[in-house]
């Protein structure tokens, strides 16, 4: 008997401490809008400066996506240092800054965003739910004012533990306690389409596509329940390290984000298969 209560207790430690590692990584609109006062709260706008000069969320900085990529058409790589340090000060955000992201509402910029203000240090950032064109639908405050800040002493660092290279995505591959996923499509993950030269998927990789994190519900998008993400994820086990991937890391974003709230330990390989797939020094399969 005292066996089998000891056996329940441990099961039992074993899903409470999983449950206490999620964290809910977005707000809802109505949350931010009670919030707009907060002037510690830092908001970002992913969206093009030609969308943000059309009308943003009041208070808003602008923050264009093309700002997190070294050279977005090559190959997706993240931004150097140097120019992250340049974007973050002008923006007065600093390692401790409360920082809210948003895009239109497709999500997968603001994840990219959200992403790479971790990979840069930050940890307490969090994604507008269902995004601008909601918010804008809910005649929430709008402004057309440029927004400038007190520039922050913000220096840049690498946390190593959310950006996945080449070399160690070839790690993950051979490593039994890491897992890699492809967040591209079926079709680009068994080798009928591909946006490189080569057709197929990084060795070992689970196929589970960005779409598949995402309900979309009369026309406005939102990250699926935590509920949803742990059915999504359920054979993935979370003592394993995961690397995803997809075409210049961008869509993996959202990939990054979902595992991110449900308490993962996970990073994105920036180049992903543009890199991947066009080195042929490299394996993949079909």
């Amino acid at each position: 008997m005292k066996k089998i209560v000891i056996v329940m207790c441990s099961i039992f430690l074993s899903i409470l401490s999983q449950s206490l590692l999620a964290e809910v990584l977005r707000i809802s609109p109505e949350d931010l809008k009670q919030q707009l006062s907060n002037n510690e709260l830092i908001i970002l706008d992913a969206r093009s400066l030609e969308d943000y000069q059309a009308g943003h969320i009041e208070g808003a900085y602008s923050f264009p996506i093309a700002l997190t990529y070294k050279n977005q058409k090559i190959n997706g790589k993240i931004s150097q240092p140097e120019d992250i340090q340049k974007y973050f000060r002008t923006r007065g955000i600093s390692k401790n800054s409360q920082v809210i992201v948003y895009d239109n509402g497709d999500l997968v910029d603001a994840a990219r965003l959200f992403w790479v203000l971790e990979v840069y240090g930050l940890n307490r950032v969090k994604v507008l739910d269902h995004g601008f064109d909601d918010w804008q639908n809910k005649s929430y405050p709008i402004s057309l004012k440029t927004h400038t800040a007190s520039p922050s002493q913000y220096i840049a660092t690498l946390n190593h533990k959310r950006l996945a290279s080449k070399f160690t995505t070839q790690l993950a591959t051979r490593n039994n306690n890491q897992l890699v996923i492809d967040a591209r499509s079926p079709s680009d993950y068994v080798g009928e389409t591909s946006s490189a030269k080569r057709f197929g998927h990084i060795p070992t990789a689970l196929n589970i596509p960005a779409s598949h994190n995402i309900s979309t519900e009369e026309g406005i998008a939102s990250l699926k329940s935590l509920n949803q993400l742990n059915n999504l994820y359920s054979n993935i086990p979370k003592d394993k390290k995961v690397v995803i991937y997809c075409a210049v890391g961008r869509v993996s974003s959202a990939n990054y984000l979902a595992l991110r709230e449900l308490g993962y330990d996970v990073s994105n390989y920036d180049a992903s298969w543009n890199e991947w797939g066009n080195d042929y020094k490299l394996p993949i399969e079909k």
